[in-house]
């Protein structure tokens, strides 16, 4: 889906959350990414076919 340069992580990436913001609707909490992942404020997130996610901490 993504034609950015370069392109941005799939769905299925660990770093799938650092792909562009393709509709922000933060007034809702939420944002779609090119890749497909819905994006939610407090750091959930789904995938494409709707797997829900939590997004990875690093310590």
């Amino acid at each position: 889906m993504c034609d950015h340069s370069p392109q941005c992580p799939s769905a299925g990436d660990a770093d799938c959350c650092t792909a562009h913001v393709t509709s922000d609707h933060s007034e809702q909490g939420w944002c779609r990414l090119c890749n497909g992942v819905i994006l939610f404020d407090d750091g959930a997130y789904l995938t494409p076919d709707g797997r829900p996610m939590e997004l990875r901490r690093s310590a």
